[in-house]
């Protein structure tokens, strides 16, 4: 078969079984095997293998490989550093920019003794599922809304120049990029990856030489595993897309201080006998959803330092743009930390199962978040929030915020440092380590690496030597 025509294969790959795998590298003229795997930064890697030797091929997708765990993991000690990492079978795919027909194979982590790797985020995120669904008798779905601002440098003056922060659904030629937008939202369907829709966002940044617009690629509600790898797997994808024409594409909070930041909201539903219980029959906001949002909005310092890993994180809330720097919920106000997006109520509903049109939505996070651990995070905070139920509800009612936004300032804010965030780690870490969800070990490792940013007095000492802006938005640009 020849490298064009294995594009035209359906998407994902799942295989049985080791064989069933090998007969369709060998029968399809697959020449290199590539076993992707996400550790601790949340960039997929990849360890190739030459598809020739039959007998390799199969040993490599039964046993997986050796590799250094401490390069993946920093909560790793180079001394006891071998790990493993092994097949998932049942999520190949074919690599849609190599240059040789390849199949990447997703794979999971375990340890020496062929246990799985209790530090890994995917596991971390696993075992807060299990224990949310047996306390409760509850499924979370999320979906989340990936932004990202393309950069193109030119060498004429641009054409179709559009005003300054005003390209939310711009079409073209307003906004360069929908075609390259729109050929990441292919792939990814492609690759299995089932998106909602995506746009152009608000950001446009002016300059001579250069085209800076913001876009957005939202995906479909799955389960929290599969979202934390629809994020990996995305941006992958977006940063290969942009590769490939020539432009470069960030995914940081910030990429100028004076216009749009960017962010990665999380929508949350969560089913029961595979209905969504976040809104009641007649359409109202539910207990069990109010529950839920008391245990974020409890937990949102903490949850900080999953969702805001990095200095220029802070950088988005001090800037404001829509950033929701307050802890408080609304119906409507996007400068809230929760928000419940528009319902469908006025229409009548078809009651298929497992729909997720009504959600509440996390607006913190950033694209510099590990999806796993944040995802872990959110599964600690929602089982508190259900197991707490009066507490919770009550908070709630408290922290609810008018849709106009003009009485904001009465609420309590999110840390504004990696630092702050550390120590509200600190203070909750009993939390997130009852029922063995995130290893002690792990947790002081991310409290390890926020307090290294040093970034308590970042804000003034930006504003003192403004020149630091820029080098430090250059370093995190192509960050996570």
């Amino acid at each position: 078969m020849r490298h064009e025509d294995t594009h035209a294969m359906p998407y994902p790959l799942r295989f049985s079984d080791k064989r069933e795998a090998a007969e369709f590298i060998f029968q399809n003229n697959i020449r290199i095997v590539n076993l992707c795997h996400i550790p601790e930064d949340a960039k997929l890697k990849t360890l190739s293998f030459s598809a020739t030797d039959r007998k390799r091929v199969k040993e490599i997708l039964e046993l997986g490989e050796r590799a250094d765990g401490s390069s993946l993991f920093s909560f790793i000690e180079p001394g006891r550093s071998d790990i493993y990492i092994q097949p998932n079978l049942e999520k190949a795919f074919i690599h849609p920019f190599s240059a040789l027909p390849t199949l990447n194979v997703l794979c999971n982590y375990f340890d020496e003794d062929g246990k799985p790797l209790t530090i890994s985020p995917q596991n971390a995120l696993m075992r807060g599922e299990d224990r949310l669904n047996t306390s409760c008798d509850l499924t979370l779905r999320a979906f989340a809304e990936l932004e990202f601002y393309i950069i193109s440098k030119l060498e004429t003056e641009p054409t179709f120049q559009g005003p300054t922060d005003r390209n939310y659904h711009d079409s073209m030629p307003f906004s360069k990029f929908e075609n390259l937008r729109n050929e990441a939202l292919s792939i990814l369907e492609e690759l299995g990856i089932p998106t909602k829709y995506a746009h152009s966002e608000v950001g446009r940044i002016p300059g001579n030489n250069a085209t800076i617009e913001q876009h957005e690629i939202e995906f479909a509600a799955q389960n929290l595993a599969d979202t934390g790898e629809a994020v990996t797997i995305g941006k992958w994808v977006i940063r290969n897309v942009c590769a490939k024409h020539g432009t470069q594409v960030s995914f940081s909070p910030k990429v100028s201080v004076d216009h749009a930041g960017t962010g990665m909201h999380i929508h949350l539903c969560a089913l029961r006998d595979k209905h969504n219980v976040i809104s009641t029959a007649e359409g109202r906001l539910s207990d069990e959803a109010m529950e839920m949002m008391g245990g974020i909005l409890r937990f949102a310092p903490s949850l900080a330092a999953f969702a805001n890993p990095t200095p220029v994180s802070y950088l988005r809330f001090i800037a404001r743009k829509e950033s929701p720097m307050h802890i408080c919920w609304s119906a409507r106000n996007r400068l809230a930390l929760i928000r419940v997006p528009l319902w469908w109520t006025h229409v009548n509903k078809t009651g298929e199962a497992e729909n997720c049109r009504e959600t509440f939505e996390y607006r913190a996070p950033d694209a510099f978040a590990n999806p796993y651990l944040l995802l872990a995070g959110i599964t600690i905070a929602a089982r508190y929030g259900m197991t707490n139920s009066r507490k919770s509800m009550d908070l709630a009612e408290t922290l609810r915020a008018e849709a106009s936004g003009s009485s904001m300032k009465k609420f309590g804010v999110l840390p504004r440092s990696c630092e702050e965030s550390a120590r509200e780690l600190q203070k909750d870490r009993k939390h997130y380590e009852e029922g063995g969800v995130f290893p002690e070990i792990l947790i002081n490792k991310i409290i390890s690496k926020l307090e290294s940013c040093k970034d308590e007095k970042l804000w003034q000492t930006l504003a003192e030597k403004p020149e630091r802006f820029e080098s430090l938005l250059k370093e995190y640009l192509h960050y996570g």
